[in-house]
């Protein structure tokens, strides 16, 4: 029997939201939204990119990469470019959607589970208590 959290709720209607939307490739989002690694992080999108955070709330992080068009545009199928975890540093480029997830699953940091329902700061409380 599998049962949703508030954070798998969040994370899900987040998900959905996306699926429905024409600010960020289709392709994109059906490709990371098929990845289960990717889909248990809160997806949000800017600039046309892809983003994936470890928690439900804003400032959200900033430590997993993500995905951006070379082109933006609805409609848009690749290539695309994978970044990340900053803006400084470029991964490559994949000519598919599911190349560049790919390309970010296989980056993903030590631990990187379920989304944490709350902020950066919270999420980073958490981790610490969790530590000590």
């Amino acid at each position: 029997m599998t049962t949703n959290t508030p954070g798998t709720d969040i994370v899900e209607a987040a998900w959905q939201e996306l699926l429905a939307s024409d600010r960020v490739s289709a392709d994109l989002v059906a490709a990371a939204y098929a990845e289960p690694r990717l889909r248990q992080l809160f997806p949000w999108i800017g600039m046309w990119e892809l983003h994936f955070s470890r928690c439900t709330e804003q400032r959200w992080t900033w430590d997993v990469p993500y995905v951006g068009p070379t082109a933006a545009g609805p409609g848009h199928t690749g290539p695309y470019y994978v970044e990340g975890p900053s803006r400084t540093r470029r991964i490559g480029e994949a000519g598919t959607a599911r190349e560049a997830v790919a390309m970010v699953v296989e980056r993903l940091p030590p631990g990187c589970g379920p989304a944490f329902v709350g902020t950066p700061g919270e999420l980073a409380a958490h981790e610490g208590a969790k530590e000590a």
